[in-house]
C-alpha cells in the first residue's frame, strides 16, 4: 500500500479486508485536508522545542477538533438526507437508528431527531472528569506536561448537547459510566459496551524465550535470567500515568527488570531526562510495528488515571502479556489471574506488583496463559450481540 511509509504508515493499517466489498461513503481526502489544517494550526508538526511554547494556549487543538467534528456531522447529515429521499422515492419505509461519536454527531443527530429517528451516541472518554484529573496532575507534577489541559467550554457544551439529544449514550466501561452520571447523564440513558479485539491464532508465537543460564532451586528467579521486560505502549502523557511508572522504575533500579516505553512523547525533555537508566524511550511506533514490541516483552503496564476503555489491554493480552492497570479504564483484567489491578497514582504499589514478576517466575508464566484466554473473550461477535441487544431495546420504545 502506498501509504505504508513515513508519518502516513499508521494510516495504512486502518483498513479491514472484510470491508473491501462493503458500501462505505467517506470523505477521506477532505478529512485529511481538515486534519492537516488542524495540525498546522495547533503546531502538531513543529519541532519539539517549539511545540511546548505553541501549545501553551491549550485551547487551540480543542477548537480545531470542534470544527472538524462540525464539518463531519454536516456532511453526514446531508448524506442521510439523500439516503432518506432515495428510500422515500422507492416507497421503502423502516426504522432508522443513527449511531455517531461524540463531537462529530450533533448536526446529524438534530436532523435525525426532527425526522423521528432514534439516536445513539458513542462517548469516547469521561469528559470533564478526565480533564479535571489531568489538571490536578499538572499541578502535582509541574513542568512535565507538554500541553496543558486548558479545554474550552465550547468543547464540553457540544458534548452535553449531544448527550441531551441521544436516546442512548454508549460508553465502554463502568468507569466512564460513573463519570458521566456525575456530569448529569441519566443512568437509564447509559449503555456499557466493552470494545473488542480480533485475536489471530498463535499471536504469542515468536515471543522471545527466557534464556536462563542456571536452573532455579526455589521460587526465586535466578539473577542470571534475562530481565523481565515491562512494556508501556501508547501516548506518553500524565493522563496515562507515566509519572508513576518512572517513579516505580526508580524504585526497581536494582532489580532484574527493564522498562520499554513506546509511544509519542507528551512530557517535557526534562521529565524524560529524569528517568532512571532501566527505562528506555523508543518513540512512536506504527500499528504494524506494535506486534514486535508485544512479542519482545513480558508484562504490559497501564497505570492510567482516565481511559474510556484502553484497547491496548486487549492487544497486549492477545500476545500473552499480563496487564498491570488501574480501575480507571475498561473492565478487562481479573486481578491476580491475568494481571493486577492497582490503585491509581500509587507508584509504590506499582513497583511492588512488578517486582513479583521478577521474584515469582511461575506467576508470570501462569498469567501469560490466562491473558491469552482472556483476550479471546472480547470478540467482534460479542460486540455485535451487544449492538443487536441495544437495537432491540430501542425499537421497543
Amino acid at each position: 500500500m502506498g501509504l505504508a511509509f513515513g508519518p502516513l504508515r499508521s494510516l495504512a493499517a486502518r483498513f479491514h479486508p472484510e470491508l473491501a466489498g462493503a458500501t462505505v461513503q467517506s470523505w477521506n481526502v477532505r478529512s485529511l485536508f481538515w486534519e492537516a489544517r488542524l495540525r498546522q494550526t495547533t503546531s502538531f508538526l513543529w519541532p519539539l522545542t517549539s511545540r511546548r511554547a505553541q501549545c501553551s494556549a491549550g485551547q487551540g487543538p480543542y477548537l480545531g477538533f470542534l470544527e472538524v467534528g462540525r464539518r463531519f456531522a454536516v456532511r453526514v447529515r446531508e448524506a442521510l438526507k439523500a439516503e432518506m429521499a432515495k428510500a422515500e422515492s422507492r416507497k421503502q419505509k423502516g426504522d432508522w437508528i443513527f449511531f455517531g461519536y461524540d463531537t462529530g454527531a450533533l448536526e446529524a443527530m438534530e436532523w435525525c431527531r426532527d425526522h423521528g429517528s432514534k439516536c445513539v451516541l458513542g462517548q469516547m472518554d469521561p469528559n470533564r472528569v478526565e480533564v479535571e484529573t489531568v489538571r490536578e496532575e499538572e499541578k502535582r507534577w509541574p513542568g512535565w506536561a507538554m500541553q496543558t489541559a486548558d479545554v474550552p467550554e465550547e468543547y464540553f457544551n457540544r458534548r452535553e448537547q449531544e448527550w441531551a439529544l441521544a436516546d442512548r449514550v454508549v460508553v465502554n466501561s463502568e468507569f466512564c459510566r460513573h463519570a458521566l452520571i456525575q456530569q448529569g447523564v441519566a443512568p437509564e440513558k447509559l449503555y456499557v459496551m466493552p470494545l473488542c479485539y480480533e485475536v489471530e491464532d498463535q499471536r504469542a508465537e515468536g515471543r522471545r524465550q527466557k534464556a536462563e543460564v542456571s536452573t532455579p532451586t526455589s521460587d526465586l528467579r535466578p539473577l542470571t535470567s534475562a530481565p523481565v521486560r515491562v512494556l508501556w505502549l501508547g501516548q506518553v502523557i500524565l493522563r496515562k500515568g507515566i509519572q508513576y511508572l518512572l517513579t516505580a522504575a526508580r524504585q526497581l533500579e536494582g532489580e532484574n527488570v527493564q522498562f520499554d516505553v513506546v509511544g509519542p512523547l507528551g512530557i517535557s525533555p526534562e521529565a524524560v531526562a529524569s528517568a532512571p537508566p532501566n527505562v528506555t524511550f523508543h518513540g512512536r511506533a506504527a500499528r504494524d510495528q506494535a506486534a514486535n514490541w508485544y512479542r519482545q516483552c513480558d508484562v504490559f503496564v497501564l497505570p492510567t488515571l482516565s481511559d474510556g476503555f484502553a484497547i491496548t489491554q486487549l492487544e497486549a493480552m492477545a500476545y500473552g502479556l499480563p496487564v498491570v492497570t488501574t480501575p480507571c479504564c475498561g473492565d478487562v483484567v481479573s486481578d491476580g489471574v491475568d494481571g493486577f489491578i492497582i490503585p491509581p497514582q500509587d507508584a509504590d504499589m506499582l513497583a511492588r506488583t512488578l517486582q513479583r514478576y521478577v521474584l515469582e517466575p511461575g506467576l508470570l508464566k501462569a498469567q501469560q496463559t490466562s491473558a491469552l484466554a482472556k483476550a479471546s473473550q472480547f470478540t467482534l461477535a460479542r460486540l455485535a450481540r451487544n449492538l443487536e441487544s441495544l437495537e432491540a431495546e430501542l425499537t421497543k420504545t
